[in-house]
Parts: C-alpha cells; structure tokens; sequence
C-alpha cells in the first residue's frame, strides 16, 4: 500500500472514529455518550477577561489537568496574569472548579510547562513571569533591568493537582547573562523514560539575545531568537540549562518550541519559526542525548507548510506502531482551522488526519489519554476560550512506517 493511500485510510478511520459513539462500559477513558467535547474556560467568566496559552497532562490516577493563563484585563500578553488549571476526572468531559496556581497579583505569571515525574507521580510545572508593567517588545530592546525582566519558576504537586507549592526562583541556573526574552513552551514538557537519561524531566524553552555590536535596537533588528533547553535529573528539585540554538543565521528563527520522545529515544524539537527566511513557518531537530545537544541545527520542516506562525504542539503516541501527532492551525496566513497531523517515520515526513474546526484558532495541547485515545486542548474565536476535543481510533490505526533519521 502506497504511503499516501496509507494516510487516507487513516484520516477517514479517525473521522468515522470520531463520529462513533463511545463504549458502553464508562470510565475515566470512556465519557458519558455524546461526550466529544468540553469548553473548560470561557473568555469572560471566572474573574478573567481572556483564557489563552493552553497546556495539558495527564496524571498517573487518570486526572487531565488543564493548564491555562488567566488574562484579567484582556487578551494581551502583559499585564496582571495568573497560571490557572481545572482538573477533569472523566477524561475531559467535565472539569472541576478554576484553581490559582501561580498568582500574578498585578504582574505576569504564564506560559505554563507541566510534566509528571514518571517515578515519583508528582506534577512539575515551571512557568516565566515579568512585572506587569513590562512589555515582551521592552524586554526584547533591552529597555528593562535584569530584575525587572524574565523570570523562571518551577512549583510542585504531590497529591493529583489539587495544590502546588509556591513558585520557586530558578532563572540564575537556568538563564544566561544577556538573554532577554525567555519562554518555556508553552505546552506539557516531557519525561523521558527510555535511555541512560531515563527520569530526566525536560522541558523545550526559547529565548532572544542583543543584536550584534552596531545594530540599532528598534524594529525587526532586535529580534534576535534562539532555542535552547533546561531539564532537571532529580524530579524538579535542581535545574540546568542544556543545549542551546542561538542564532539568527538570516535562515531560521527559534521561538516557541514543543517537545516528544520518540520511541527510538532520541527526542524531537518542534518550533514556530519567528522572522526567518526559510520556506514555512516550522523548525525541528533532534537530539540524542536528552536535551543537552542537538544532532543537527534547526532546520524548516517542509511537510507542515500550511502551518502559519503560531505556537504548536508535539506527541508521540504510546503503543505499537503508533504515530508522532502534532496540532496547530492549518492555514499559512491565518491563525484558523484547527488540525492534527501526523507522521510515521519520527518527525520527517507529516500528512493532515483532521481539521477540529473551521474557524479562528491559534494555540494548542495534546496529551494522550489512553491506548489510541488523544485530547486536544486550543484556543478557538478571537481568544473567546479554551475548547476540549477527545480524539479516539488515533494511534491503533495508524500507518506503519519505520523511524527515520532526518
């Protein structure tokens, strides 16, 4: 069977997967019938103005948490903003009451990167922040302090998300002197659990530098982006920086990066390309050695060439011959028509399985909710609220293929 006809059989299994009603034995996999979607923040409600920058794990009981920012004053990106997370115990159907977990209390707190520590249960988050009267575009000048720039924190839960512990200072184990900007994520970070760095907890981040000695410090020149890593070996306890994509070349611009581990163990970097020449608007890479080097240098991923430039997010399913998934919005002027992709020969090759929705809609979160089971948490309207969709018949059926080096 040709690869293509492949994907077209996979895509059509998915829809009809998606229309079928679910099974009759309920269960925290199983939702109550009819259960495709859920709304768990609405633009509006719970104190906020605006809900954005999605991010999504699935506990070792079965509770989905839902990561998002709470926007008191409207959709921009500075200000007063809280990390905020509801807990679903159905698999998403329903979701328990809006919790604070990193209040900014007048200044920014955001881009949340949680993760499960795969030996002890715990939820590990680690977030950015800045005061609220400082912009992303003052930062990115050089027109702030180092105190008053970006900040790194990581928090802690031991009992299934229902508490964190108070955020915890890390930027000067994890931030170099001269870096600007800094962003985890946003989205889950990664467990790896294969390999000598099995236990390792890593999660994807990007940050800017000053432009080169001469330039000016207005305009595009000082947009001057770079990916890099920070992981921790002790379950969040002590962190370190690892590798580190610092550019630009002219070619690509590493910003908001999504990360997976591929069942070889190698893990795989996918980021949104901000002001680069190459052709698209997406970047990957690989590494081999958890996190701390890259096997190659960033590099345009030319099969995903209907994503815009928007954040997006990366999942390598479980199980055999399961796929690589990645989301994000599938029109390559607009931040609209919500898909997933996916790919059978680890990250070099990407076919469309579906579209979610036919509308605005930007950001977004996968997390695997059981054997061939897939949720999809995304930003939808004009940052109207965060919308829920469980995908089912997603990693059994899909294409066999055997992973390439790319």
């Amino acid at each position: 069977m040709t690869p293509l006809r492949r994907a077209v059989l996979t895509g059509l299994t998915l829809l009809a997967a998606l229309a079928a009603p679910p099974p009759a034995h309920a269960g925290p996999l199983d939702p109550p019938r009819g259960c495709a979607s859920s709304r768990p923040y609405t633009s509006g409600r719970g104190g906020y103005a605006a809900y954005r920058i999605p991010a999504l794990v699935r506990t070792g009981r079965g509770t989905v948490l839902a990561f998002a920012e709470g926007r008191r004053d409207g959709s921009g990106d500075s200000g007063d903003i809280d990390v905020v997370l509801r807990r679903s115990l159905d698999g998403g159907c329903t979701w328990g009451p809006l919790a604070v977990v990193a209040a900014g209390e007048g200044d920014t707190r955001g881009n949340p990167a949680p993760v499960v520590d795969p030996s002890t249960g715990a939820i590990v988050l680690v977030t950015c922040g800045n005061p609220g009267d400082v912009t992303e575009d003052q930062i990115m000048r050089g027109r702030v302090t180092a105190e008053r720039g970006r900040r790194v924190y990581v928090q802690r839960s031991t009992d299934d998300g229902r508490t964190f512990t108070a955020p915890r200072d890390i930027t000067a184990d994890v931030k170099r002197p001269g870096w600007r900007w800094y962003a985890t994520g946003p989205g889950h970070a990664v467990a790896l659990t294969r390999g000598p760095r099995a236990g390792r907890l890593l999660v994807p981040a990007d940050h800017s530098t000053a432009p080169p000695a001469g330039s000016k410090e207005t305009g595009r020149e000082n947009r001057h982006y770079g990916g890099h890593a920070l992981y921790s070996d002790d379950g969040g306890l002590t962190w370190r920086l690892g590798f580190t994509a610092t550019g630009p070349g002219g070619v690509v611009d590493v910003n908001e990066t999504s990360a997976t581990q591929l069942p070889d163990g190698r893990i795989y970097f996918s980021a949104r390309d901000q002001y680069g020449s190459a052709p698209g608007n997406r970047l990957d890479t690989y590494s081999s050695d958890g996190g701390a080097g890259l096997d190659r240098p960033y590099a345009a991923q030319p099969t995903l060439k209907d994503v815009p430039v928007v954040q997006g997010s990366v999942l390598q399913l479980q199980g055999a011959r399961a796929p690589l998934l990645f989301s994000a919005p599938s029109v390559p002027t607009a931040r609209r028509d919500l898909a997933v992709w996916s790919s059978a020969d680890a990250g070099r090759t990407f076919t469309r399985l579906t579209t979610l929705n036919d509308g605005p809609a930007a950001y977004s979160d996968l997390v695997q909710l059981g054997t061939g089971a897939v949720g999809v948490l995304y930003e939808t309207g004009s940052y109207d609220g965060l919308e829920f969709r469980r995908l089912t018949g997603v990693g059994a059926h899909s294409p066999a293929g055997s992973p390439s080096r790319r």
